[in-house]
């Protein structure tokens, strides 16, 4: 498993497994964010075992899927909401983990810079450029 920091509160990842849960809680992880559809590729973790896992470590889990066409606004508007309720630390996934990284840059609009969210982005090793359309002044 590869934790990749955007924030000291918020770090993405590529596909987890269940036996990963107990591993992330350890480390502090309050809540994992699963950014990934069920069935998109053969041989991976179905959410609601991986669900499973998490609580029983002692985690919150959000099914926030984001189908390989794109985001929409209220998904933006529910990983804003995750944020909101969360004490500590989160962890969202995908298959690589540039999903995960991008509906948070696109969370983070207006709370942070343009330049702050491309920032966290390069440092965690994910080009958030793209993003600056919409990201505000």
């Amino acid at each position: 498993m590869k934790i990749l920091n955007l924030t000291e509160m918020y770090s993405v990842s590529p596909q987890v497994r269940t036996k990963d849960m107990k591993v992330l809680a350890e480390v502090g992880f309050t809540a994992v964010i699963n950014n990934r559809p069920d069935g998109e590729m053969w041989g991976q973790p179905k959410g609601p075992d991986i669900e499973a896992a998490a609580k029983e470590a002692g985690m919150a889990y959000f099914n926030i899927p984001i189908s390989l066409r794109g985001l929409d606004p209220a998904q933006i508007e529910e990983t804003k909401n995750v944020q909101a309720q969360t004490k500590g630390k989160i962890l969202a996934f995908c298959n690589t983990g540039t999903r995960a990284a991008n509906v948070w840059g696109l969370s983070q609009a207006g709370a942070l810079s343009a330049e702050q969210i491309i920032a966290a982005g390069m440092r965690a090793g994910f080009n958030l450029n793209g993003l600056r359309p919409y990201l505000g002044g």
